[in-house]
């Protein structure tokens, strides 16, 4: 699987489980609500300092978003 496209399917994944629309995780992170639907669709290639920035208010590691899921 891509890289971008496993990102994605991630944070989708933590995002959901948290409760977070695409909005109030873009609001908490200051992105745009169409950034984060970009990076959740694998088509965005966010840097490693955006994957902070998504991860912090999500209470996971950066890395968790580069994980395969079991």
């Amino acid at each position: 699987m891509a890289i971008r496209r496993l990102v994605g399917r991630n944070l989708k994944r933590f995002r959901e489980a948290s409760g977070l629309s695409q909005e109030a995780l873009a609001f908490e992170c200051g992105l745009h609500r169409t950034y984060v639907s970009g990076v959740e669709r694998g088509v965005r290639n966010p840097t490693v300092e955006v994957l902070a920035k998504l991860a912090e208010p999500l209470g996971i590691h950066p890395w968790q978003l580069l994980v395969p899921e079991n």
